[in-house]
């Protein structure tokens, strides 16, 4: 493994922790009051050092000495104790890996299970949080909130504009892709033919083709009154070159005035024999397009040029191109239809929560369920975070973290045992000398 890959690697396991400046300042506030107890300590032995001379000089030493020596050497000791009791927290005494020490490091696993269990078993139990929400109030105060126009507006704005960020950061590629595979490729899967035959079939079934019928045969009608000159045109370019013009006239206003009868009888009379025939033609073409092989390939030839032409090749892209600046465009305008919408639904939402007990009711059943839910279910997996992260750290480094934390208030457990210490022995010493006199 390289020098960049172990660098990344505890860079990975390191513990995360304040700013440098943070951090360097815990530390000159942590070495001040060490140094400040330590020095406490030095004093204490000092001054025993010195009793215990003065006593051991010719003549001895006045009656207050002894005083003095056993509050020093009593708190000398407390002092010590206090300050193993605190450093083998961390590491080991002097480097000497007495049993039970450096308890941090060796436990560090352990202790991140058992935190991990203790929050979840006290912070993140369903029933503990079910009250909490419960007592919250949410659905009340939600209402009154989303009642108020600068929220609703407030909820529109952030609204669209997720909508609009997710739509500029998904790929345009995926969402052609999207629309090409769930839109128009199920176009093409399928046989058009028979399924245009059914609905062909129920329309005429249903009676619905009459109406186009009855336009086209209009339609039909209308054109041919404008068509006269056309159609005598039309005629006396087929008559013989021979023909006298009088002739070729007539032949065509007898065309023309046949024609326009012909369609208005078939626009007027529902009966007509053009309308059964026009009827039977699409009876007949509903049951070719279901069962006649020829029919159904020819449509299946049709669909073919007609998916394969350009126009369909880039539906896709333009669909996709066209839908979401429109939406884009609806997300960030706060005039738009969607933004509208948005609030008065908010506005009209809390409203309701407001002045609707059942409502109210119903929402904190739903919410307090889903809390529960989310604790029975996933209390495991949130608390599991701190055991896993735990796991991850660097022993040494995680030791080394935690005494920055805790160590300043550690340090006032060893200020205590010296100067309780000192203070239990100056008691004890003084109802030994006033029991026994020595």
């Amino acid at each position: 493994m390289g020098r960049h890959s172990q660098i990344e690697l505890l860079d990975a396991h390191s513990v995360p922790g304040p700013s440098p400046e943070v951090e360097a300042e815990r530390r000159r506030v942590l070495r001040n009051h060490k140094i400040f107890v330590t020095g406490l300590l030095v004093v204490a032995a000092v001054i025993f050092l010195a009793c215990s001379w003065w006593q051991s000089q010719p003549g001895g030493a006045p009656v207050w000495v002894g005083y003095v020596r056993a509050a020093a050497e009593a708190g000398m000791v407390g002092g010590l104790a206090d300050w193993f009791a605190v450093t083998a927290l961390f590491r080991h005494p002097m480097r000497i890996p007495i049993p039970h020490t450096a308890l941090i490091p060796r436990k560090k696993d352990q202790l991140g299970q058992a935190l991990s269990e203790f929050v979840g078993e006290n912070f993140l139990n369903a029933e503990l949080i079910t009250e909490k929400v419960r007592s919250a109030n949410i659905p009340e105060k939600l209402g009154a909130w989303l009642s108020q126009q600068e929220n609703a507006e407030k909820v529109s704005r952030e609204a669209g504009r997720l909508t609009a960020n997710a739509l500029r950061a998904f790929d345009p590629a995926d969402a052609e892709m999207l629309i090409q595979s769930q839109l128009i490729d199920r176009f093409t899967d399928p046989q058009w033919g028979p399924p245009a035959g059914r609905m062909l079939a129920d329309l005429i079934e249903d009676g619905r083709t009459e109406p186009v019928v009855q336009e086209v045969v209009t339609w039909v009608h209308r054109k041919v009154l404008g068509m006269e000159e056309t159609v005598v045109s039309l005629i006396d370019d087929r008559m013989p070159q021979w023909a006298p013009r009088f002739a070729k006239d007539l032949v065509g206003a007898k065309v023309y005035k046949e024609l326009v009868g012909f369609t208005a009888a078939v626009a007027d009379d529902p009966d007509h024999e053009a309308r059964h025939a026009i009827r039977r033609f699409l009876r007949d073409l509903a049951e070719d397009l279901q069962h006649d092989p020829a029919m159904i390939e020819r449509v299946e030839g049709i669909k073919q040029d007609l998916l394969g032409s350009t126009p369909v090749r880039g539906a896709a892209a333009a669909i996709w191109a066209t839908a979401s600046a429109s939406l884009i465009d609806a997300a960030t305008d706060g005039t738009s239809l969607l933004r509208t919408k948005i609030t008065e639904l908010c506005l009209t939402w809390g409203t309701n929560i407001q002045t609707d007990p059942q409502l109210r009711e119903s929402l904190d059943r739903r919410i307090t369920a889903a809390a529960a839910f989310l604790a029975d279910n996933y209390a495991g997996e949130v608390t599991a975070i701190i055991s896993e992260t735990v796991e991850r750290w660097d022993a040494a480094e995680a030791s080394d973290k935690i005494e920055l934390m805790v160590g300043k208030d550690l340090q006032f457990i060893r200020l205590n045992g010296t100067i309780v210490g000192a203070l239990a022995g100056l008691a004890i010493y003084t109802v030994n000398h006033l029991l026994f006199g020595a």
